[in-house]
């Protein structure tokens, strides 16, 4: 077995790319509008579905707004530079919930970031070099 997609509804599908893909880095893979269901999915990651583990953003038509509940938590990304991601996020317009730091009890730096539907993205910093294609990824969201 392995990890597929993780699964968010979202209120805004065009918010939500412009989140996951201009300020995360991620790529949208594919997206499927389903009339019969009055829905749309719309896959985005950092690589191909075969090899990697995306989000699945499921936009049901004229539902605006979800109550997240208490039991999400978050999604976490690893990244080369927390403070230069931070930064790049911030300067695009995205929102930095929790700043660079230790986490509480402990020395791994964390940052937190929010989508427009309040979907909280843990960033964490990676200790060690990633590999090319990670690096790839956070050379092209720092760029943007």
């Amino acid at each position: 077995m392995r990890l597929l997609h993780t699964m968010l509804r979202v209120g805004n599908l065009e918010e939500s790319l412009k989140f996951y893909c201009d300020l995360l880095g991620m790529k949208l893979l594919r997206q499927k509008d389903y009339p019969g269901g009055e829905f749309t999915l719309a896959f985005v990651g950092y690589g191909d579905e075969s090899d990697n583990a995306v989000i699945e953003l499921t936009y049901n038509w004229g539902v605006e707004k979800y109550e997240l509940g208490n039991a999400y938590g978050h999604i976490a990304l690893g990244v080369d530079d927390i403070y230069a991601t931070c930064e790049a996020i911030k300067n695009r317009g995205g929102k930095v919930v929790r700043e660079p730091g230790p986490m509480k009890h402990g020395s791994t730096v964390i940052a937190f970031v929010e989508d427009p539907d309040g979907y909280k993205i843990e960033l964490i910093q990676l200790v060690t070099q990633g590999s090319a294609a990670k690096q790839t990824s956070q050379e092209q969201l720092v760029s943007q």
